[in-house]
Protein backbone atom coordinates (compact mmCIF):
# COMPACT_ATOMS: atom_id res chain seq x y z
CA UNK A 1 0.00 0.00 0.00
CA UNK A 2 1.44 3.39 -1.04
CA UNK A 3 1.93 6.19 1.46
CA UNK A 4 -0.23 9.22 0.79
CA UNK A 5 2.09 12.08 1.73
CA UNK A 6 1.04 15.62 0.94
CA UNK A 7 3.62 18.23 0.07
CA UNK A 8 4.46 20.63 2.85
CA UNK A 9 4.20 20.17 6.56
CA UNK A 10 1.43 19.75 9.05
CA UNK A 11 1.11 20.32 12.76
CA UNK A 12 1.41 16.53 13.14
CA UNK A 13 4.76 16.27 11.35
CA UNK A 14 8.22 17.07 12.58
CA UNK A 15 9.54 17.15 9.03
CA UNK A 16 9.36 19.77 6.32
CA UNK A 17 8.69 17.65 3.24
CA UNK A 18 9.25 20.52 0.80
CA UNK A 19 12.60 21.01 -0.89
CA UNK A 20 13.58 24.64 -0.17
CA UNK A 21 15.84 24.62 -3.23
CA UNK A 22 13.07 23.52 -5.57
CA UNK A 23 12.32 25.82 -8.49
CA UNK A 24 8.75 24.53 -8.79
CA UNK A 25 6.16 27.30 -8.54
CA UNK A 26 3.64 26.53 -5.78
CA UNK A 27 0.31 28.16 -4.90
CA UNK A 28 -0.06 29.10 -1.21
CA UNK A 29 -2.89 30.60 0.83
CA UNK A 30 -1.71 32.88 3.62
CA UNK A 31 -3.85 34.14 6.53
CA UNK A 32 -2.45 37.35 7.99
CA UNK A 33 -3.90 38.80 11.20
CA UNK A 34 -3.31 42.57 11.41
CA UNK A 35 -4.37 45.64 13.35
CA UNK A 36 -7.41 47.24 11.74
CA UNK A 37 -5.94 50.69 11.14
CA UNK A 38 -5.30 52.99 8.22
CA UNK A 39 -2.38 52.08 5.99
CA UNK A 40 -1.90 48.45 7.04
CA UNK A 41 -3.24 46.99 3.80
CA UNK A 42 -1.09 49.41 1.79
CA UNK A 43 2.01 48.24 3.67
CA UNK A 44 1.21 44.57 3.05
CA UNK A 45 0.50 45.17 -0.65
CA UNK A 46 3.60 47.35 -0.89
CA UNK A 47 5.70 44.42 0.29
CA UNK A 48 4.39 42.31 -2.61
CA UNK A 49 4.66 44.97 -5.30
CA UNK A 50 8.05 46.25 -4.14
CA UNK A 51 9.61 42.82 -4.47
CA UNK A 52 7.73 41.67 -7.57
CA UNK A 53 5.64 38.99 -5.83
CA UNK A 54 2.31 38.09 -7.42
CA UNK A 55 -1.05 38.15 -5.63
CA UNK A 56 -3.67 35.88 -7.22
CA UNK A 57 -6.39 36.69 -4.69
CA UNK A 58 -6.80 39.13 -1.81
CA UNK A 59 -9.62 39.47 0.72
CA UNK A 60 -9.71 41.66 3.79
CA UNK A 61 -12.30 41.97 6.55
CA UNK A 62 -12.46 42.94 10.20
CA UNK A 63 -12.74 39.86 12.42
CA UNK A 64 -12.76 41.40 15.89
CA UNK A 65 -14.45 44.77 16.29
CA UNK A 66 -13.47 45.22 19.94
CA UNK A 67 -9.88 44.04 19.41
CA UNK A 68 -9.67 46.04 16.15
CA UNK A 69 -8.10 43.21 14.17
CA UNK A 70 -8.61 42.20 10.56
CA UNK A 71 -7.79 39.08 8.57
CA UNK A 72 -6.09 39.39 5.21
CA UNK A 73 -6.27 36.24 3.09
CA UNK A 74 -3.70 36.24 0.29
CA UNK A 75 -3.28 33.61 -2.41
CA UNK A 76 0.17 33.89 -3.95
CA UNK A 77 2.58 31.81 -5.99
CA UNK A 78 6.31 31.26 -5.88
CA UNK A 79 9.08 28.79 -5.26
CA UNK A 80 9.33 27.38 -1.71
CA UNK A 81 12.17 29.82 -0.98
CA UNK A 82 10.10 32.79 -2.19
CA UNK A 83 7.08 31.70 -0.12
CA UNK A 84 9.27 31.45 3.00
CA UNK A 85 10.70 34.90 2.24
CA UNK A 86 7.18 36.36 1.85
CA UNK A 87 6.08 34.89 5.20
CA UNK A 88 9.20 36.18 6.99
CA UNK A 89 8.83 39.67 5.55
CA UNK A 90 5.11 39.82 6.38
CA UNK A 91 5.92 38.82 9.96
CA UNK A 92 8.29 41.79 10.29
CA UNK A 93 5.64 44.41 9.45
CA UNK A 94 4.75 46.07 12.77
CA UNK A 95 0.90 45.88 12.68
CA UNK A 96 1.02 42.16 11.69
CA UNK A 97 0.17 39.88 14.62
CA UNK A 98 0.37 36.49 12.92
CA UNK A 99 1.09 34.88 9.55
CA UNK A 100 -0.25 31.39 8.79
CA UNK A 101 0.46 29.40 5.63
CA UNK A 102 -2.77 27.40 5.37
CA UNK A 103 -1.30 25.37 2.51
CA UNK A 104 1.33 23.72 4.73
CA UNK A 105 -0.31 23.87 8.17
CA UNK A 106 -2.80 21.13 7.40
CA UNK A 107 -6.15 20.77 5.67
CA UNK A 108 -8.09 23.95 5.00
CA UNK A 109 -11.33 25.04 3.34
CA UNK A 110 -11.28 27.70 0.60
CA UNK A 111 -14.40 29.35 -0.76
CA UNK A 112 -15.12 32.17 -3.16
CA UNK A 113 -18.29 33.99 -4.17
CA UNK A 114 -18.79 34.94 -7.81
CA UNK A 115 -21.49 36.69 -9.83
CA UNK A 116 -21.91 35.81 -13.52
CA UNK A 117 -23.93 37.83 -16.03
CA UNK A 118 -24.97 35.51 -18.86
CA UNK A 119 -26.89 36.82 -21.88
CA UNK A 120 -28.62 34.45 -24.22
CA UNK A 121 -31.85 33.31 -25.77
CA UNK A 122 -33.48 30.05 -26.74
CA UNK A 123 -31.41 26.88 -26.31
CA UNK A 124 -28.40 28.74 -24.87
CA UNK A 125 -30.63 30.26 -22.18
CA UNK A 126 -32.01 26.83 -21.25
CA UNK A 127 -28.52 25.27 -21.21
CA UNK A 128 -27.23 28.06 -18.94
CA UNK A 129 -30.08 27.37 -16.49
CA UNK A 130 -29.44 23.62 -16.61
CA UNK A 131 -25.71 24.05 -15.90
CA UNK A 132 -26.46 26.52 -13.12
CA UNK A 133 -28.63 23.87 -11.49
CA UNK A 134 -25.84 21.28 -11.75
CA UNK A 135 -23.34 23.70 -10.13
CA UNK A 136 -25.93 24.84 -7.53
CA UNK A 137 -25.68 28.42 -8.77
CA UNK A 138 -28.63 30.63 -7.81
CA UNK A 139 -30.38 33.04 -10.15
CA UNK A 140 -30.29 36.39 -8.32
CA UNK A 141 -31.49 38.57 -11.21
CA UNK A 142 -33.28 37.85 -14.46
CA UNK A 143 -34.40 39.81 -17.50
CA UNK A 144 -35.72 38.77 -20.89
CA UNK A 145 -32.18 38.73 -22.29
CA UNK A 146 -29.88 37.80 -19.38
CA UNK A 147 -29.40 36.17 -15.99
CA UNK A 148 -27.12 36.95 -13.07
CA UNK A 149 -26.01 33.79 -11.31
CA UNK A 150 -24.49 33.64 -7.81
CA UNK A 151 -22.07 30.78 -7.16
CA UNK A 152 -20.14 29.90 -4.01
CA UNK A 153 -17.43 27.28 -4.03
CA UNK A 154 -13.76 26.54 -4.43
CA UNK A 155 -11.81 28.69 -6.91
CA UNK A 156 -11.63 25.64 -9.19
CA UNK A 157 -15.45 25.34 -9.18
CA UNK A 158 -15.80 29.03 -10.06
CA UNK A 159 -13.27 28.61 -12.90
CA UNK A 160 -15.09 25.55 -14.24
CA UNK A 161 -18.48 27.30 -14.21
CA UNK A 162 -17.00 30.34 -15.99
CA UNK A 163 -15.50 28.14 -18.73
CA UNK A 164 -18.87 26.45 -19.32
CA UNK A 165 -20.73 29.80 -19.40
CA UNK A 166 -18.37 31.48 -21.91
CA UNK A 167 -19.83 29.84 -25.03
CA UNK A 168 -23.36 30.36 -23.66
CA UNK A 169 -22.99 34.13 -23.44
CA UNK A 170 -20.93 35.07 -20.36
CA UNK A 171 -20.72 38.89 -20.46
CA UNK A 172 -19.40 39.86 -17.01
CA UNK A 173 -17.81 38.12 -14.04
CA UNK A 174 -17.18 39.48 -10.53
CA UNK A 175 -15.27 37.46 -7.91
CA UNK A 176 -14.78 38.19 -4.22
CA UNK A 177 -11.44 36.44 -3.84
CA UNK A 178 -10.64 33.47 -1.62
CA UNK A 179 -11.74 33.23 2.00
CA UNK A 180 -10.04 30.33 3.81
CA UNK A 181 -9.94 28.67 7.23
CA UNK A 182 -7.91 25.75 8.50
CA UNK A 183 -9.87 22.64 9.39
CA UNK A 184 -9.92 21.10 12.86
CA UNK A 185 -8.33 22.86 15.82
CA UNK A 186 -8.12 26.65 15.50
CA UNK A 187 -4.74 28.13 14.69
CA UNK A 188 -3.17 30.07 17.56
CA UNK A 189 -4.34 33.71 17.39
CA UNK A 190 -5.60 33.28 13.81
CA UNK A 191 -8.64 35.36 14.40
CA UNK A 192 -10.57 33.47 17.02
CA UNK A 193 -13.38 35.54 18.42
Amino acid sequence: MALKLKKGTSKHSAYDLRDPNSQVIERHTLAVIVDNEAGVLARVIGLFSGRGYNIESLTVAEIDHEGRTSRITIVTTGTPAVIEQIKAQLGRIVPVHDVHDLTVEGPSVERELALFKVAGEGDKRLEALRLADVFRARVVDSSLTSFIFELTGSPEKVDAFAELMRPLGLKELARTGVAALSRGEPLASAGRL
